[in-house]
């Protein structure tokens, strides 16, 4: 028996798309096979069809050589299917135990057995190297911790195949790590994988064979060992991808932002950020590299109005912004792409095109007299749709029926197209294929050359150190070192970023 799974021409049709058109996987035991795509591809609609949420038109799948029909998830867990989703399925106020029997809860003399249950997973999460603390509240640990309990879930009810969604889209360079080892874990002890990504750098270390989609059809199957990311990368676009951002050397004009000695606290009212001093000037894209935890998103909600500074100051262009509420601090120039598109990014339940006026469908030309102009509205939108490539059947379409990179691509536009003074990027390519990474990271370097400041957040090192013209590396709290790019690597940065000192280089604003 060769095959574990066998998805044999599966066709998925939703209203205006075709999303699977005639796809055949074949997935053998033992093996992590990646699913590779653009944005918008299919690839989480045809696994959608594997762990029973969709029905497909036509096709067949198979499971270890037996013909089956998943009418629902349980029917897939019943299987031994297992889904880790991109978006967590997780109950916040409760505990990991708590969200891993939810559905299948032991009972013992009528009452629900937590402590049981509580042990079970510990055994499993110690045969997998899994480490989690069973009592623990899912709001109290960190997204790493929170995707290790999605993982346990699945063995719980005991998963033999594996479904990882875009499993690194939301994980420091640490917890990428950590999950590789234990995807690897997970393979040795017999189970199989499917992992959906867009990541070349993990397909190439973790997977055994990759299928491509494109545009909802199959490309084809390959052997990871005859292939290398820039193959991937043309077999995934259809064309040469170019992954070193074209751009000349920066010619810093004036200082746009200025932060001194800026204090703010985080949600359990702790110091975030801890008398931090920033400048980003016109015309420099200025990177801001840390392990996720360091401030990073406390300092962004500062600037952008949606958390409160304790003291110090936020300048831009010399007027003092920590007092504004938000919608000044937009008008005064500033642009925000956010890090968590669905809690700041977009409006899930509007439409596509009302998403892309957020920031002006009460200025003229998209408002008169106090009255939408939708003629306007709808055709600012088509235009953003065109330009920055966002797949969706129509303007009219709602957002939250985007896979999760358009969603990017549709804020994305939003903010880029207002050219504001400063534009803030945080994590702007968290869950975008190479080729619109490739095309955010020129739309960056247009945004710099008109005189535009920006300031780039990310946790992937390489868009750092390919991007930025400054780097300033933040460490609880405070920018401990700036440093230029083209002299540092990222060995250096990632000590910097432990809260380890240069050698022997002095640190320069320039």
């Amino acid at each position: 028996m060769e095959h574990v799974i066998e998805m044999n021409n599966i066709t998925k049709i939703f209203p205006g798309i075709v999303a699977n058109d005639n796809i055949t996987l074949q997935v053998k035991k033992g093996e992590i096979h990646a699913l590779l795509g653009e944005n918008g591809a299919g690839k989480s609609t045809l696994m959608n069809v594997l762990f029973g949420l969709y029905q497909p038109e036509q096709g067949e799948i198979k499971i270890k050589g037996e013909a089956v029909k998943i009418t629902n998830p349980n029917v897939a867990n019943r299987l031994g299917i297992g889904m880790v989703h991109q978006h967590f399925m997780l109950v916040h106020n409760f505990t990991v135990t708590e969200n891993i029997i939810l559905g299948s809860e032991p009972t013992k003399g009528g009452k629900v057995d937590i402590n049981s249950a509580a042990k079970e997973i510990k055994k499993i999460s110690e045969q997998y190297g899994l480490s989690v603390d069973p009592y623990a509240k899912i709001e109290d640990i960190s997204v790493g911790m929170q995707q290790r309990v999605e993982i346990l879930k699945t063995l719980y009810r005991g998963a033999e195949i594996l479904i990882f969604d875009e499993p690194t889209a939301v994980l420091t360079p640490q917890e990428i790590s950590e999950l590789i080892t234990i995807m690897k874990n997970l393979v040795q002890e017999g189970k199989s994988i499917v992992l959906i990504t867009h990541k070349l750098k993990e397909i190439m270390e973790v997977c055994d064979r990759c299928t491509v989609i494109r545009k909802g059809k199959g490309i084809g199957t390959v052997d990871v060992a005859d292939m290398n990311p820039d193959s991937l990368a043309e077999l995934m676009v259809g064309r040469e991808v170019n992954f070193k951002t074209e751009k000349t050397d920066a010619n810093p004009g004036n200082t746009i932002l200025e932060i001194n000695k800026l204090v703010v606290k985080d949600s359990r009212n702790i110091s975030a950020v801890n008398e931090l001093d920033l400048t980003v000037r016109a015309g420099e894209i200025v990177g801001i590299a840390g392990v996720d935890g360091n401030g990073q998103s406390e300092l962004i909600e500062a600037i952008t109005g949606l958390r409160k500074v304790v003291s110090g100051s936020i300048e831009l262009n010399g007027k003092e912004l920590s007092s504004l509420p938000v919608r000044e601090i937009t008008k005064t120039g500033v642009g925000h792409i956010p890090e968590d598109r669905h809690k700041h990014g977009l409006v899930l339940d509007y439409t596509i095109g009302d998403n892309m006026v957020l920031q002006t469908y009460y200025q003229d030309p998209f408002s008169n007299k106090g009255f939408l102009n939708m003629k306007e509205i709808n055709k600012k939108a088509e235009e953003l749709i065109e330009q920055f490539d966002v797949r969706t059947p129509s303007k009219d379409t709602p957002a939250r029926a985007l896979s999760g990179g358009n969603q990017q691509k549709a804020i994305i536009a939003r903010e880029v197209d207002r050219s504001p003074e400063l534009l803030i990027a945080a994590q702007p390519t968290r869950g975008l294929d190479v080729g619109a990474i490739e095309f955010i990271h020129s739309k960056l370097v247009e945004e710099r050359d008109k005189g535009r400041a920006v300031l780039l957040v990310s946790f992937e090192l390489d868009e750092i150190l390919n991007v930025s013209d400054r780097i300033a590396v933040m460490y609880e709290g405070e920018v401990v070192a700036v440093v230029d790019p083209k002299e540092t690597n990222e060995q250096e940065l990632g000590l910097l970023m432990a809260g380890g000192k240069r050698k022997g280089k002095v640190n320069s604003d320039e």
